[in-house]
């Protein structure tokens, strides 16, 4: 891969991390991508591809999405790592339970509820984590007896 700004592995991160704000964004308001892509003229095709960092998205667009959006364009870059590994990011349908959640997360005005929520979501990660490591040992152990 060439080290032009285009190919650039910088460039694809702050590409994946300014979509992935985006999404995060346009899903806290509770717009779909069709919602998105009408509001800008463009394809619900192409709002996805913005979404998953498949495509630049220009400076003109991207003001205009901070606009719609009602955000500093600044908030897109939030999170953005200069040495953080670029992860492929899912596309529609396979993300919608992690969409309906922040959606629904976002909707609760308890801060106390929204901690509680964000522990047991912490607490059940961790849970399924050691459950999987202790699944391996057991397999690990399974395999050579």
């Amino acid at each position: 891969m060439s080290d032009t700004p285009k190919g650039s592995k910088m460039a694809r991160l702050a590409d994946e991390k300014v979509g992935s704000n985006i999404r995060l964004r346009r899903t806290m308001l509770g717009l779909t991508q069709e919602q998105l892509a009408q509001a800008l003229n463009i394809s619900y095709q192409q709002v996805q591809k913005y979404e998953t960092g498949a495509n630049r998205i220009s400076a003109g667009r991207l003001y205009e999405i901070a606009k719609f959006l009602n955000v500093d364009i600044g908030s897109f870059f939030e999170g953005l790592q200069p040495t953080a590994e670029s992860q492929p990011l899912p596309h529609g349908g396979r993300n919608r339970p992690t969409i309906e959640l922040v959606k629904n997360f976002s909707e609760i005005q308890d801060a106390a509820v929204r901690g509680a929520v964000s522990n047991l979501v912490r607490t059940l990660t961790h849970c399924a984590m050691e459950q999987g490591a202790a699944d391996e040992v057991f397999e690990e152990q399974k395999e050579a007896s």
